[in-house]
């Protein structure tokens, strides 16, 4: 991104191109990433992503990592503000937080996504220069949505439930426990080559093997196996959780100075003639992890572009957990995350 201008920002001119743009906030700028750094994700940064469908269709997701601080957070959501208003308000806008994310955010990547300590700020700039940063331990969950964390390299960090990529630079280890499922150990496998290609540039071995097939390399780094944790399915099914339709549509007023929410109807599926263009409404399936902001064609400016703050006051007010997703759409751009809380959307 470059600077402003009296008609705001500008940005890089890929953002009016099909496919998927991703942006990390270092220095409170927004700097495009290269494509062989995505899906890898730092805890201590913000990024926004940007995906234009071949049917005109945009997503704009605002990820925040667990160690951000709340200058960037703030940086960035003051850029997905803008980059929303400059495409026109098309982009359905998502807030992501890790290991929270939603399908949507998922789905652009069909090898799973990795998350790994520490950010712009601690200096860790560039993915392909880790070899010399030293090995890392990563832990693959779920069952559809497929996420890799960074643990402790440490035998306590492994149980018989789930897979674990060891990244010794050279050599990239994928190990499924005993009583992992299959998606787990296909998606451990997918990763292992994607660093393999991505951050090696092909210059590593990749080793795939189960729970007591431990190579010589495994046992050197980590010490003699010890009598590993039993695995908990439960775990896979919380991963993977379906958000019941349970939710309750409120009507946004700012009349009186500060947000006021009043109640529609809490009888989902609700009907689409509640939503009125001259006002912005809010569908909060927070019990469930999801909240969504509609914007009204003909709502006021100031409630339309105030739509991420009203979102994060309701989180607070209704004590929903911070993580909670939130998406908002525009009328006439709503997805069909949005649409499925409603009565025979045409």
């Amino acid at each position: 991104m470059s600077g402003g201008n009296k008609s705001g920002p500008q940005f890089d001119p890929c953002v009016q191109q099909p496919g998927l743009h991703i942006f990390r906030v270092e220095k409170m700028k927004l700097v495009l990433i290269p494509k062989e750094q995505r899906g890898t994700f730092f805890s201590g940064d913000s990024y926004l992503l940007l995906h234009n469908a071949a049917d005109g269709k945009s997503n704009l997701h605002m990820w925040i990592g667990k160690d951000t601080s709340v200058d960037e957070q703030g940086a960035c959501a003051m850029f997905c503000t803008q980059l929303d208003t400059s495409l026109g308000d098309r982009p359905v806008q998502h807030r992501e937080s890790q290991e929270h994310e939603s399908e949507q955010f998922m789905s652009y990547f069909p090898k799973g996504i990795k998350y790994k300590e520490g950010g712009v700020s601690s200096g860790l700039h560039h993915v392909q220069d880790e070899v010399s940063q030293g090995p890392k331990l990563y832990l693959v969950k779920g069952k559809k949505n497929i996420r890799a964390k960074e643990v402790e390299m440490s035998w306590n960090s492994f149980n018989k439930g789930d897979c674990f990529i060891l990244d010794l630079g050279n050599i990239i280890i994928s190990w499924s426990g005993s009583q992992s499922n299959i998606h787990e150990r296909n998606k451990a496998n997918d990763l292992a080559n994607q660093i393999r290609e991505g951050e090696r540039r092909g210059k590593a071995t990749v080793e795939i093997v189960m729970e007591s097939e431990e190579p010589s390399e495994m046992i050197q780094k980590l010490g003699p196996k010890p009598e590993l944790k039993e695995g908990n399915p439960e775990d896979d099914k919380e991963a993977d959780m379906k958000h019941s339709q349970s939710a309750v549509l409120y009507k946004v007023s700012d009349a009186s100075g500060k947000m006021d929410l009043t109640k529609v109807s809490d009888r989902s599926p609700f009907g689409k003639e509640l939503l009125i263009s001259d006002d912005c409404f809010v569908l909060d399936n927070g019990k469930n992890g999801q909240l969504f902001v509609w914007k009204g064609r003909k709502a006021n400016t100031e409630e339309r572009k105030a739509a991420l703050k009203v979102a994060n006051e309701v989180i607070s007010r209704m004590k929903y957990c911070p993580k909670t997703q939130v998406q908002i759409v525009s009328e006439g751009n709503e997805s069909g995350l949005f649409k499925q809380f409603f009565k025979a959307w045409a």
